[in-house]
């Protein structure tokens, strides 16, 4: 479970990387798909960084970070993070949503993946933790 879980945080870095690329551009977005889906508006809003740090570069990070942690078996440490992590994406889709009123193709698929990854660490926590106890 913890490699799906790796591998789940890694497609979450290459789509935060892909905002993080827009966020920087100045060009077209290939997500601007209409008024209610574009990626630029979203990642050139107020709301697309804390202080100076991009939104987006925060996702890569905190997505390498969940990787490294399911990695090395860290079951606590991935979880708070997951939480964090659906928390945080979560606080941004409301942003999108009810400040925005724009959609963003990569942050919707970013908390897809993000909601995956958690509920996956949340079996590999929970459902080894009970099968521990029954072979222990």
């Amino acid at each position: 479970m913890r490699y799906l879980i790796a591998l789940l945080a890694l497609v979450g870095a290459v789509v935060a990387g892909l905002a993080l690329q827009v966020h920087y551009s100045t060009t077209t977005e290939p997500c601007s798909i209409n008024e209610k889906w574009d990626c630029g508006i979203v990642n050139h809003s107020p709301y697309a960084v804390i202080g100076p740090v991009p939104v987006a570069a925060i996702g890569i990070l905190g997505y390498l970070v969940l990787a490294g942690l399911a990695l090395g078996r860290r079951k606590g440490l991935t979880l708070t993070g997951a939480v964090i992590g659906l928390g945080f994406s979560l606080y941004l889709t409301h942003i999108e949503k009810d400040v925005l009123l724009v959609w963003c193709v990569y942050c919707v698929s970013s908390l897809g993946i993000i909601s995956l990854l958690t509920l996956a660490t949340l079996v590999w926590t929970f459902v080894d933790r009970r099968h521990a106890g029954i072979v222990g």
